[in-house]
């Protein structure tokens, strides 16, 4: 007995050391990112380089130390391979760093001269933060909030955090307000595309780079490379922990779901490099950019395009001359933005779909292979959100086409109008990139553009809006109940009713956002025309990023008004209630059942 006592008394006296080692390493990685931040942030810092350079060497040494006495002393013996390469490369270049600058530091050979540009430290440095917040960050969250506030809590963080990087006085040409900076963030960290201040004249090069990462963390989720990344360096995850990402995932089962996280980093990386080398390869000449700002071009509107952000770097837009009759540019932000909006659930569906092909139609060619048969391969959520996403971009391309043949769409030939109306409805339901002159814009397909941005894109998507299955659902609801139908059906399919209600909750929900937002802005901003204000809400609440001009003209209060219907609207309002309110356990009884008149 007395030696069980002193075995548990070892390991718990182990497990505070092994803490205090992560939030140590912590703390001293976040300070040193945060002097990286304050250097290149402020053009004229308080302290020289050199003394700066004196505590990124401090840093980067103990950093160094604390992963030689975690793998000696806290590190479970099965490491990935993967893990192993990282943190041997990071130990040898740091040594080799630290000993020129420590002790060779006039030294000129050729070789270590390479380590003199400072990159190298803000690299590694970086790597380590992103290290050590992958190991200490998720299993504080997770251990006191459920999974939903945990979301809700990730992007509020990274809001803040996005805004105070953007008030750094080298993000822009010439300052930006507290506010500013906050609906800045808020519009990147939730895909949606609105701006008060000009991407491309008013924020540095800098300026841009924060955004761009703003957009990638909020489109494809915060919680998918927190959480992936915190499985990678540790090796493990609690069983409270896999519940947690398991629900944010959408993961079937706990045993797929780091391999379901891995793909959707691997599938983003992938379609966003593809997407930038066709943009590159798709430039004018005339754009007068030099090979650096071609590569930041086509990498900064690949991933706004894929995580349907709707930022650019171009004043204009992409009614600038050198885009606007770039066909296949247009064609190629038509995909991306597609892609991104179907989904990762969908693209993987596909991809298995693609491969069961492969297996039973180019590999069945030898004969003395059986045939494999899988039903459903093309599952019903696949079904119904491709059949939709197609009936919505076929018919509003061909409205648009119709409509302003002669108005917004003049100037292009017939193809051309056919291929600008698409790139238009194909941005218009939730990225909000633009190539048409809205002033010339009827009424009408103005009322087209607010229903698409309501409708939005696909559940697990990098879009907002209220989702093309929760429109589909609710439409199939409708025509059940005129049929007389106790149930809904498609596909040889029955819909859960608890998809139903929260389909009907949804739609409530947008509906009470959005009119409270519509109130709120015609409140603070009397002066603005309503259209305008109805325009900007439900392209708020839809995160498309469209506007009749309004944006830069809204007060300080009604900035603050869409801020918060953006937020909503990229998370959805039912997961921010779900969030504060506790989850009641199924019960037991059912009252008597009673009809309630309706109409």
């Amino acid at each position: 007995m007395s030696y069980s006592r002193n075995s548990f008394s070892e390991k718990t006296r182990k497990e505070t050391i092994q803490k205090w080692f992560l939030l140590s390493s912590f703390v001293i990685s976040f300070l040193a990112v945060l002097l990286i931040f304050i250097e290149i942030g402020f053009p004229s810092p308080q302290i020289s380089y050199h003394n700066l350079e004196k505590f990124y060497i401090i840093a980067l040494f103990l950093l160094v130390l604390s992963t030689l006495v975690r793998y000696t002393s806290f590190r479970p013996k099965k490491q990935k391979i993967e893990l192993w390469i990282l943190d041997i490369l990071f130990f040898v270049f740091s040594i080799i760093l630290i000993t020129k600058k420590v002790f060779l530091f006039n030294n000129t050979n050729e070789w270590l001269a390479i380590f003199d540009h400072r990159l190298w430290i803000y690299f590694l440095l970086f790597y380590a933060f992103f290290k050590e917040i992958s190991l200490f960050g998720p299993e504080i969250f997770s251990r006191r909030f459920n999974p939903a506030l945990i979301f809700v809590i990730s992007f509020l963080l990274m809001i803040i955090i996005g805004s105070l990087l953007l008030l750094l006085p080298n993000a822009t040409t010439s300052g930006i307000s507290f506010i500013d900076s906050l609906f800045t963030s808020t519009s990147a960290v939730c895909v949606t595309g609105l701006t008060v201040l000009d991407t491309g004249k008013n924020f540095t090069t800098l300026g841009q780079i924060i955004i761009l990462f703003l957009i990638q963390a909020g489109g494809v989720g915060i919680m998918t490379f927190t959480s992936y990344f915190s499985y990678f360096f540790k090796g493990k995850s609690t069983f409270h922990s896999q519940l947690m990402i398991s629900d944010l995932a959408n993961s079937e089962t706990l045993s797929e779901l780091f391999v379901v996280l891995k793909r959707i980093i691997f599938v983003t990386f992938i379609i966003e490099a593809a997407g930038a080398l066709m943009i590159y390869s798709q430039l004018p000449d005339s754009t007068a950019m030099n090979l650096s700002e071609q590569i930041f071009f086509s990498v900064f509107h690949s991933i706004s395009g894929f995580c349907n952000a709707g930022f650019s770097t171009l004043s204009s837009g992409f009614q600038d001359s050198n885009f606007l009759y770039n066909y296949p540019f247009l064609i190629t932000m038509s995909i991306l933005i597609i892609a991104g909006g179907l989904g990762f659930p969908i693209i993987f569906n596909f991809l298995k779909y693609i491969r069961h092909l492969i297996v039973n139609r180019i590999f069945r060619l030898n004969k003395y292979r059986e045939y494999i048969h899988k039903a459903w391969v093309i599952n019903i959520n696949t079904r119904i959100v491709v059949i939709t996403t197609m009936i919505i971009i076929l018919a509003g391309t061909l409205i648009l086409f119709v409509m302003e043949y002669n108005r917004s769409l003049e100037g292009h030939e017939w193809a051309g109008k056919l291929v600008t109306a698409f790139f238009n409805i194909s941005s218009h339901r939730t990225a909000g990139f633009n190539s048409i002159d809205f002033s010339m814009v009827q009424v009408p397909v103005i009322f087209l553009i607010m229903a698409l941005m309501w409708i939005g894109a696909s559940p697990g998507s990098t879009g907002g809006g209220i989702k093309t299955t929760t429109f589909a659902i609710s439409i199939l609801n409708f025509i059940s109940l005129a049929k007389g139908k106790d149930r809904v059906e498609v596909f040889h399919r029955q819909v859960a009713d608890s998809s139903l209600r929260r389909a009907s909750a949804i739609i409530m929900l947008s509906f009470i956002i959005i009119g409270i937002a519509i109130f709120l802005v015609s409140f603070f901003d009397p002066e603005e025309k309503l259209l305008d204000v109805v325009f900007e809400c439900f392209s708020a609440y839809g995160t498309a990023g469209l506007s009749l001009g309004l944006t830069p003209n809204l007060s300080e209060a009604s900035k603050l008004v869409i801020s918060i219907t953006m937020f909503l609207g990229r998370l959805g309002t039912l997961t921010v209630l779900i969030a504060f309110f506790k989850k009641i356990q199924h019960t037991n009884y059912h009252y008597p059942t009673e009809n309630i008149l309706i109409n």
